[in-house]
């Protein structure tokens, strides 16, 4: 028995190893590839283009299906730029967790929460990988297999399983290259926005310490508090309202150092409706609460949206 313990916390470190190793490549290495998205039945095409030049980062994120756009990200600044609408949308990077980085978690910790594990090897898109398991230890979260390229430790694949073991949700490289990459694939490839509207991200840290979570899952620690401006310019143009409409939306992200739910406050409207959905592995709930709107949105289980929609709580201060 106590042979088979020491092997299971040789096992657990090894993979915690690995998690500190993938976390770690997507940042060091030069790389570019593309990747599918898979969610339900929906699939997303992108391309990425990686470049580490001393202490800086270059990065391009181009959507391949539907409508074009391209993100270009040099460090912390990110410009989003979408031709259909003529728009350069500039904002400042908050997580670390466009694929194939993960969050930055603490892999130990990560333990109180999950069942690390090794498995078995394999190959992605030509390169051998090492397949390493987080098993939930309760049902308020959702599984996770990932193949890091046994080489650098880059992430390669990544699914979420539900309860049964059931693939919900998966993104994985079909194509990629690590090493060197010549930085001038990290530019934008529209020459000119001559003449293009430039809008900045108005969001600025917030103190929500009115709302509370009375049964938030194990593990869960609030990590941001933010106000935004949302703008309704879309919509206005085509209701023939040339001036754009925006509203203040306030979020609050809790993390167990890998999955993330999210609570948006607004003002509420009489016209929404109540309810649950899913997407993949995306539950959403919508809630009127008092004055204002709750939109509760996590990649964890329904039954985990459910429990932190139904208890959260909002106290107004006295002065």
């Amino acid at each position: 028995m106590q042979a088979q313990g020491a092997g299971l916390t040789t096992d657990k470190r090894e993979a915690q190893s690995w998690l500190k190793k993938i976390q770690a490549a997507a940042v060091k290495f030069s790389y570019s590839g593309t990747f599918v998205y898979q969610q339900g039945e929906q699939f997303r095409t992108s391309r990425i283009t990686h470049v580490k030049s001393g202490k800086n980062e270059y990065e391009k994120l181009e959507v391949l299906d539907g409508k074009p756009r391209e993100y270009i990200r040099t460090n912390d600044e990110i410009i989003c730029y979408v031709p259909d609408s003529k728009t350069l949308l500039v904002e400042k990077r908050v997580t670390q967790e466009v694929f194939p980085a993960l969050p930055n978690a603490n892999p130990a910790k990560l333990g109180d929460y999950y069942r690390l594990k090794m498995g078995g090897s394999g190959r992605v898109a030509g390169y051998a990988a090492q397949t390493i398991l987080l098993e939930p230890l309760d049902n308020l979260r959702y599984g996770y297999k990932l193949w890091a390229d046994k080489k650098t430790g880059l992430l390669l694949r990544a699914q979420t399983l539900n309860e049964k073991g059931d693939v919900v949700e998966q993104i994985s490289f079909t194509q990629i290259e690590i090493g060197k990459i010549d930085p001038s694939r990290t530019r934008s490839s529209i020459a000119n926005t001559q003449g293009w509207h430039i809008e900045r991200a108005a969001m600025e840290s917030a103190n929500l310490s009115g709302w509370s979570v009375k049964a938030m899952p194990p593990g869960f620690r609030k990590i941001r508090e933010v106000k935004r401006l949302v703008t309704n310019g879309a919509a206005n143009a085509r209701a023939g309202n040339q001036t754009p409409q925006s509203r203040e939306m306030a979020q609050m992200v809790y993390s167990d150092g890998l999955a993330a739910i999210s609570i948006f406050i607004e003002p509420g409207s009489a016209s929404r409706t109540e309810g649950f959905m899913q997407q993949g592995a995306m539950n959403i709930a919508g809630k009127r609460q008092g004055e204002f709107w709750l939109t509760i949105v996590g990649e964890v289980p329904a039954v985990a949206i459910r429990q932190v929609a139904n208890s959260i709580e909002f106290k107004t201060t006295r002065r």
